[in-house]
């Protein structure tokens, strides 16, 4: 990771945070506990900063620095409201397509996905505020600068966002092999949202049982699965395909 992706020290952050830098996640030293540090926290929870309890020792890894034993990840991007985003698109006369990526945590095949939806024409890309790749200068290299024009919502819980999303009239279609149905076989056109899972274990049972239809990509060889980052590209563009 890239050094000037980073803030160290409590104080430092604090600041960063009050002069509006967008953080992706702050690592505090576990077991670390005084008024400065609960100063912080209290300021991240505010912004809906995630907090990661983290071990002495990752975090010398990460820096020789100084740190107070306080780090935080620098995000490249700024977040966008998802709210905001399917108002648009409606008030424009448009669908919402959106992808929902659930634990994707690789920046590459994240920088990959993105380049791909921005060329699909995907409205904003929604991720969890734990658990999901860093949006950093590498996840913007990856992309091929796709993340300059790609809307990102960052929401604290994926399950109370696809009830937000079904609210607002878009139908929720998860990427998985425990489908019955391909892709082909289902009517994409309409707001929709697309779920794909993480890269080992795919989507995750509860936003399974949440999603409207499962979807699978038909697969003729004798690997199992695809890359994720493939698999959301062949997703996306049959939603292209059927909507022109």
């Amino acid at each position: 990771m890239d050094k000037k992706d980073m803030i160290y020290g409590t104080r430092a952050v604090i600041e960063a945070i009050r002069a509006g830098r967008e953080v992706e996640k702050i690592m505090i030293q576990t077991g670390l506990s005084n008024d400065l540090i609960k100063e912080l926290m209290a300021l991240a929870k505010q912004h809906n900063v995630p907090i990661l309890s983290t071990h002495a020792d990752k975090l010398k890894r990460l820096s020789t620095k100084n740190h107070q034993g306080v780090i935080s990840i620098l995000s490249a991007v700024s977040f966008a409201s998802l709210d905001n985003i399917i108002h648009k698109a409606y008030e424009e006369g448009r669908d919402p397509f959106l992808l929902l990526l659930d634990r994707v945590t690789d920046v590459r095949n994240f920088g990959a996905i993105v380049r791909t939806a921005e060329c699909a024409g995907v409205d904003a890309i929604v991720i969890a505020e734990k658990g999901s790749a860093p949006i950093t200068s590498d996840a913007v290299k990856t992309s091929a600068g796709a993340l300059n024009h790609m809307p990102i919502c960052r929401e604290k819980d994926l399950k109370h966002t696809l009830k937000f999303l079904r609210e607002n009239g878009i139908k929720l279609i998860a990427c998985t092999e425990k489908a019955a149905n391909t892709f082909y076989q289902l009517a994409l056109t309409g707001p929709i949202a697309i779920i794909m899972g993480s890269e080992e274990d795919g989507i995750s049972d509860a936003l399974l049982r949440d999603a409207d239809d499962l979807a699978a990509i038909p697969l003729k060889g004798e690997i199992g699965s695809l890359n994720v980052s493939v698999a959301a590209g062949v997703a996306m563009y049959e939603v292209v395909r059927q909507r022109n």
